[in-house]
């Protein structure tokens, strides 16, 4: 009996560093977990490459597949939206294959809804002012953009209840590994694994 994949869903501010925690963690030699990549209307920043951190789309396209329904979430965040193909998630679950999404807090909103079984972590900065000096640092956004970023972020802390897991990104490896930890404890949950061993006793 093949146990469904786990949805693993990390979300968090705007400038924490999802991308940056999601990217070690492909990087790490035993990670077995399907990226799904999200689609996105904003710009390509500096390194980015179409297809491999998100798909690229303009406005008219992406609200084209909002209509068609083949977006297991979306939302628009400062201007422009974000959101997950959802064939993909259903087939990869179905296969068994953990599917690892990084998304918005709103869109994680709506994840919650369709798929409450799925494994939910806030990745938390150390501090505000820490977070703001992350959005700087990037050099990408004018002050008018980062001020709204910070006004976001505070809202988007607020809404932590939404989820199971907080793991503050101190540092990117040991978020990462704290991450690894709770997706392994996740999978040993009785209420993953007992369909698997009541159909171990029925054919004994």
């Amino acid at each position: 009996m093949r146990e469904k994949g786990l949805l693993i869903v990390l979300s968090g501010p705007s400038g924490v560093g999802k991308g940056t925690v999601r990217k070690e963690i492909f990087a790490r030699p035993h990670t077995a977990f399907e990226y799904s990549i999200s689609m996105t209307t904003r710009k390509p920043r500096e390194g980015e490459v179409n297809g491999v951190d998100y798909f690229f789309k303009t406005r008219e396209e992406f609200e084209g597949l909002i209509k068609q329904d083949k977006l297991l979430e979306y939302a628009e965040f400062v201007g422009n939206y974000y959101g997950t193909p959802v064939d993909y998630v259903r087939e990869t679950l179905e296969a068994g294959k953990d599917v690892f999404l990084e998304i918005e807090v709103q869109g994680a909103r709506q994840v919650r809804e369709k798929f409450p079984e799925g494994l939910f972590i806030f990745l938390a900065p150390p501090s505000l002012s820490e977070l703001q000096s992350r959005i700087v640092t990037r050099g990408t956004e004018t002050a008018e953009v980062i001020q709204r970023r910070m006004t976001a972020a505070k809202e988007e802390i607020e809404m932590m209840d939404l989820y199971d897991y907080v793991v503050e990104n101190d540092t990117v490896a040991a978020a990462c590994d704290r991450i690894g930890a709770i997706v392994i404890a996740e999978h040993c949950r009785r209420e993953r694994v007992s369909a698997r061993y009541k159909k171990m006793l029925e054919e004994n």
